[in-house]
């Protein structure tokens, strides 16, 4: 919640500069990335001190059963970087009406099946997951999301009659990157999340190769504005990547039993 309310806050104010001051650059980049910054890095020591011992300062790898990676002070800034850096690839693939909260929707679902199952000593024993105490809690706040997520979508549908804007998308992304945090899945939830992966790598590649070559490496980055330079019709790609969302979902879910 905490990460939720201050990434919202973050957005808010950019959202709130743009609009009341007709400036489109909005909150300085610097501005924005250090409060982001300071927001999951007060998080990552937070849920650092709450995990049990065993689980402190580790990253679990999917597909894998026993092998956990110590980052030892390391830990609150990977946790950090999660959680922006999800924050940030959501609020890239807010481009399209509707484009970006159904794979939000559908990490969600993941996450709460996943939460409950990491909080459950007799389902995380059976399918030989790392159990993490108090975490089942998690799949309440999931379904609040998958139901705010839902209702926003039936206003947010081409033609869209509101708008997610930074609020929702840095929020959302955020919450997402702390929930994945806190049940030791960070790596999964890049799978779950690849389309947010896929997106943001398509802006840092463009903006690489550009300063370095002055060509463009995509007609127009994100990606999916890279597909309607090229004749795709907003629901078509819309509708494609909610394809590949659900597909990477079901990815997912497989490391849970394929380990």
């Amino acid at each position: 919640m905490f990460v939720t309310a201050a990434f919202g806050a973050v957005g808010f104010a950019d959202d709130y500069l743009k609009l009341s001051k007709r400036n489109t650059a909005g909150f300085s980049k610097r501005a924005r990335l250090g409060s982001e910054f300071a927001a999951s890095l007060i998080a990552g020591y937070w849920m650092e001190s709450l995990m049990p011992p065993e689980l402190r300062n580790m990253v679990a790898f999917p597909f894998v059963k026993d092998f956990l990676l110590p980052l030892g002070f390391a830990f609150p800034l990977f946790a950090m970087l999660t959680m922006t850096g999800f924050g940030n690839a959501v609020n890239f693939t807010d481009g399209l009406d509707g484009l970006a909260i159904v794979p939000v929707v559908i990490a969600a679902l993941v996450f709460a099946l996943i939460a409950y199952l990491v909080g459950n000593r007799v389902f995380a024993d059976y399918l030989q997951l790392h159990l993490v105490p108090g975490t089942g809690e998690l799949a309440v706040f999931c379904a609040a999301l998958i139901g705010a997520g839902l209702g926003f979508l039936w206003f947010n549908a081409t033609p869209a009659d509101v708008f997610m804007g930074d609020t929702g998308s840095l929020s959302l992304g955020g919450a997402l990157g702390a929930v994945a945090v806190a049940v030791k899945h960070e790596l999964v939830l890049c799978i779950v999340g690849g389309l947010f992966v896929v997106e943001t790598l398509s802006v840092v590649i463009q903006v690489f190769w550009y300063k370095r070559t002055k060509r463009r490496v995509f007609l127009m980055a994100p990606l999916h504005h890279h597909f309607e330079k090229k004749g795709w019709q907003e629901p078509k790609i819309v509708i494609r990547f909610w394809i590949v969302s659900i597909l990477l979902g079901l990815a997912g879910l497989a490391t849970l039993k394929l380990r």
